[in-house]
This record gives C-alpha cells, structure tokens and sequence, in this order.
C-alpha cells in the first residue's frame, strides 16, 4: 500500500505538470488574436487569460467525468498506465511547442490514454464507441463548425459596418475582443482543467482511493485550476505567435468574430460532455475568418503543418505512452526510468528553445518565416501569396460598391472589339481579324 501511495502521489504530480503544460501551451487560443491586432497588451491577456481558466474549472465536471469513465474502463487501469498516458502527452506537448505548432492538449492525453491501456491490458479496455462520437468525430466537426461560423461573423461584420469609417469603429471591436477573449478563455478552463481533473481521478480510482463514477473532489478541481491558471500566465509565446500571425493577419473585426464562434462551440461541447479540442475550435475559427474579409490570406503551408501535427497527435502520444507502460510494468526501476526519462526529456526541450527565444517582447514580430520556428513557404516580408483556396474564395466574393483598394483581386475582361490592331508581320498578308 505504502509503494501504491508514493506511485499515486507520483501521478498526481505529473497530472498537474501536464496540466501545467497544457495552459502555457493553450494560451493561443483565447489570446492570440487579441494581442495580434493589439486589442491588449501581452502582459495583461495572459494575466486576464490565467484568471479566467482558474474561474472556468469550477463551472462544470462533465468532461472529466467523459475521461474518467468513458474512453477506458476503469477496470485493470493501474497508476503505472495513466503515469505512462502522461508522459506521452507532455512530451508531445512539449514538441508542438517548441516548433511553434498549435496541436490539442486534449487529444494528446487521449492519445497518451489509449495507447497505455492497450499497452497494459489491451483492445478490450478501450470503448471504441465513445473514442469515436466523443473524441474523433468533435475533432473533425469542431474546427468545420468554427471556421464556418468564423467566416460567417466576419461576412456579417463587415457588411453591418459596410459604411462606417472602418479606422474609427476599431475601439469598438477590440473592446469586443477582449470580451470575446475572456469567454475563451473561461471556456478553455471549463473544458480543459477538466481533463486533468478525469485523469487524477481515474487514478486515485485505480488506487483504490474513491468508488468507480465518482466525481473529481474539491482538492482536485481546485489543484487543476491552478496548474493551468499558472501555466497559461507563463503564455505559450511561440504558439501565439503562430496563431496570431502565422496563419493569416487579422483585423479587429475578424478577431472578434474568430474569437465570439469559438468560444460557443466550445462552451456547446462542454455541457454536452464532449472532450472537444479548443486549439481545433480556435484555429478553424481563425481561418475562417481570415478568409472571410475580402482579399485575406490564409498562410496555407502553415495551416498545412498544423494540420499534420494534428493526425499525428493521438497516435504519436500513444505510442510514447505504451513504450512507456512496457517499462513501467518491469517494477519500481521502470517507473524511475521513465520518470528521469521525462525530466532529461524536457529539459533538453527547454535548452533547444533559448536558442531562439520567442517572449511577450517580440511576439508579434514576424521575419522571414512566417511562424518564427522554421516554417516555408513565406516570401521575404513574412507574408505567404495566395492559396487556391483562398484565391478561389475571394475570385467569387461580389467586389463592393465605390472605388476598389489597391491589394484586391481583380479580373480584366477583353473587349470584343480590339483597342488596337497588332502590327501585321513583315512578311505574309495580314490576318484577318478575329471575331
């Protein structure tokens, strides 16, 4: 009993570590828009972010109930198998930070989970039904349904304001922002500290320490909102960047309207018991705002990136997390091992990045790679030429009324009738002319 209390208490530790990981890694979502059009100041969203995820632990606690018992059974779940979940997510965390890339926290400790269970007991463990309705079919619909919404807010934005001075209403949209930003980051907290809060009590569970299908205890809701509360002050600079800057340039009007669908779909999924991922949710919202205001630019080889960061999220975190199960299983020195391990793991992480160190000082400041962490594909000023996608979006968008700005996308239809005849060539009779 003595080795199983130290063990939990070893889990519990790493949890919160995770979920510490978790808020600085997140802090992207609700606050990069607002400090990339300078709604505030960096300093201060983080700060005002931190406060709002502490109060958004407290709100609800379907979803960790959705991670304490419903991916996996609690039966023949031990201490040594969530330990093993979480190293795999924090190291996967710990990666997509350090190359800039905003990836899901949430399905990283999913990943982490499944891929310890089924390294320790197997298939069976493992409810494939509520993996695929609460897990990957959210993750698919998630950032669909945002950057629909976020394309259609920013459509209706800028018509409602169509004519007003643009310069002049911009107070007005970033004070909605911050508001906006604040319900994001409330909703990060509801639907995030709530995983840590599944995992620690699917392991004191495991321990023996409470009945299957209990709720989190109050010393636990209050310890994730912490964790994550301290993890989002430290701010996830080098994610801001990307989102704020490496996905596309936002004007106040499509921040608002990025930020305001975010934060209901994930508020939506929070009561409905969803594990949603807010960094999905916030990034298609971000797009589909970017593609939203005629002639915006969608950075696709960024997008591109991120977009195979996030496939590779649950399957890479799991097979960390079984590697690990496999050596935890051989006794108290694999759990030593793997624990030192982490430590060695993550400190490399931490000296890779001061090379190239991203802070609230230069966070908005974008050279010749668009996301500051190594990325192609942008010219020389930062900025990316259009997409397909985005060429397409905009060649249908109706032009506006009034004189067009220099930047847009134009189209030169020919005339039927020639201005001016071509020279005829020296040699031979003139052509006749086309008709």
């Amino acid at each position: 009993m003595e080795h199983i209390t130290l063990l939990l208490a070893i889990v519990i530790v790493t949890a919160l570590v995770f979920d510490f990981t978790n808020g600085f890694h997140d802090t992207a979502n609700a606050m990069a828009t607002t400090i990339s059009t300078g709604a505030m100041k960096p300093k201060t969203a983080v700060a005002m972010s931190a406060v709002l995820n502490l109060v958004g632990a407290f709100l609800s606690v379907e979803v960790a109930k959705t991670i304490s018992s419903g991916i996996v059974d609690e039966a023949g779940i031990t201490p040594e198998v969530i330990f093993a979940a979480l190293v795999g997510a924090i190291l996967w965390n710990l990666l997509t930070w350090l190359v800039g890339l905003p990836s899901s926290s949430s399905h990283a400790l999913m990943g982490g989970l499944i891929g310890a269970t089924v390294a320790s007991v197997g298939f069976s463990s493992v409810n494939g039904g509520t993996v695929i309705t609460k897990v990957l079919i959210p993750a698919i619909a998630a950032p669909l349904v945002a950057g629909l919404a976020g394309y259609i807010g920013t459509r209706l934005t800028y018509r409602i304001g169509r004519n007003t001075d643009l310069k002049a209403t911009d107070k007005g949209y970033k004070a909605g922002q911050i508001a906006s930003a604040g319900l994001v980051s409330l909703a990060h907290g509801t639907n995030d500290a709530q995983k840590t809060m599944g995992v620690i009590t699917l392991a004191l569970v495991a321990g023996d320490i409470l009945a299957p299908g209990s709720n989190p205890p109050m010393w636990v809701i209050v310890s994730a909102g912490v964790a994550i509360a301290l993890g989002t002050y430290l701010g996830g600079w080098r994610i801001i960047r990307t989102m704020g800057k490496g996905l596309t340039d936002l004007q106040p009007q499509q921040g608002f309207a990025a930020q305001t669908s975010a934060a209901t779909v994930i508020l939506a999924s929070s009561n409905l018991g969803f594990s949603l991922s807010t960094t999905h949710s916030c990034s298609g919202a971000v797009m589909g705002a970017g593609l939203g205001r005629k002639g915006g630019v969608v950075r696709w080889s960024t997008a591109t990136r991120m977009f195979v960061a996030w496939g590779l999220t649950l399957p890479a975190a799991g097979l960390v997390a079984a590697a690990s199960e496999f050596v935890t299983k051989q006794g108290d020195w694999g759990v030593a091992a793997v624990a030192v391990f982490l430590v060695a793991s993550s400190a490399a992480i931490w000296v890779v990045s001061r090379r190239q160190v991203v802070d609230h000082t230069n966070v908005n400041d974008v050279d010749d790679d668009t996301t500051g962490t190594g990325g192609t594909g942008s010219s020389g000023d930062g900025q990316d030429s259009p997409g397909v996608v985005t060429t397409a979006m905009a060649a249908v968008t109706p032009p506006p009324a009034g004189v067009v700005e220099d930047g847009e996308l134009k189209t030169t239809i020919p005339s039927t009738t020639p201005a001016s005849a071509p020279s005829a060539p020296e040699t031979g009779p003139a052509s006749p002319a086309a008709v």
